[in-house]
């Protein structure tokens, strides 16, 4: 019974941070005055690269290191999470606990900021290519002065899919697993992996545990991310739900990312639009395959598409997990009757 209302709660939570963020997003003045959790999480992660990631360490060393520095990039802000939560649960009435604890887990989805940030390219490659190139420049990390206009929109509609696993759905379902707690441990594990899991000679050896760790915690998500799309394909006219399928079926595995395929490749096939390829990072070709069987001439009305698809995928998941609440809140009352 009480793991059941456990799971009532942390349902609960997760609805309501969903549409808390999707209305209000994280408001940028509180960014100015007090910082974002992801700031504080990533301060804890920059003094542990500065601490355990020296120079005159072996790459075996720093291995360890990094293992050590995954373990309490893990640890430490979620057992805050977890004293946080259980302080709200004692203080508040209980009709007031869970509103305030969606508030403050909606600060660790991304649902409104993604859909802004990608608009913006949008509207950008509207006016002209110097100021899609700067739109792209806040959300992708290679570099956008090699980039025609379809690459950017290509670099946008990537980090849409991308993103809408990465900082959507994953810490919706950490959040319903385990949360606010579940929410932040999925969090510092996604915003390590950010920060130190990149194959450089710093962070190669020191980020392999912070970057297998983000595979890992995000294999769930990647799944169920394309599936949304699938979804939302299938309610819109325009859109290709069969070929999302297909090229999910056909390219996710053969993506770089164990995750990153799997939206990638929905959005592609229900798009009918190439995404990954060729691209340059730090001004170093990188040869990625294909995914999907469209064009890659990607244009501002492809964008602007992809953004529709994408709030489309959000309805249907805020959607699925108030049809799951309810039938659960309603089996529970069978329980008590």
């Amino acid at each position: 019974m009480r793991a059941s209302l456990f799971l009532l709660q942390n349902l609960g939570t997760t609805c309501l941070a969903s549409m808390t963020d999707a209305a209000m997003g994280y408001p940028q003045a509180l960014v100015r005055r007090i910082g974002h959790p992801v700031i504080w999480i990533g301060g804890l992660i920059g003094t542990l690269d500065r601490w355990l990631n020296t120079p005159r360490r072996t790459p075996c060393q720093r291995r360890l290191a990094g293992f050590v520095a995954a373990g309490v990039i893990a640890a430490l802000p979620t057992a805050s999470a977890m004293i946080i939560a259980r302080l709200i649960r004692h203080l508040l009435p209980r009709w007031m606990a869970l509103p305030v604890t969606a508030v403050l887990a909606s600060s660790l989805v991304a649902q409104r900021s993604l859909h802004d940030h990608v608009l913006a390219v949008a509207q950008a490659a509207d006016e002209s290519l110097p100021a899609a190139r700067i739109a792209v420049s806040h959300i992708v990390g290679r570099d956008p002065e090699q980039l025609d206009e379809a690459g950017v929109l290509r670099a946008a509609t990537e980090t849409l899919a991308e993103n809408f696993s990465d900082g959507i759905v994953a810490p919706l379902l950490w959040m319903a697993v385990g949360g606010l707690p579940g929410a932040v441990f999925y969090k510092s594990v996604n915003t390590a992996d950010s920060m130190i899991g990149h194959r450089t000679p710093r962070h190669e050896a020191f980020g392999y545990a912070a970057a297998r760790l983000d595979d890992l915690v995000n294999l769930p998500a990647s799944r169920v991310s394309a599936l949304w799309i699938i979804l939302a394909a299938l309610t819109l006219p325009g859109m290709r739900a069969g070929a999302a399928l297909h090229t999910v079926w056909r390219d996710a595995r053969a993506h770089r990312s164990p995750n990153a395929g799997w939206p990638e490749a929905a959005m592609a096939g229900a798009l009918g639009i190439r995404l990954s390829g060729p691209r340059t990072y730090d001004g170093v070709p990188v040869a990625e395959p294909w995914v999907g069987d469209g064009t890659p001439a990607l244009r501002p009305d492809d964008l602007y598409r992809a953004l529709k698809l994408y709030r489309r995928a959000c309805l249907i998941q805020t959607l699925a997990g108030l049809s799951v609440l309810g039938l659960l809140a309603w089996r529970r009352r069978q329980r008590t009757a």
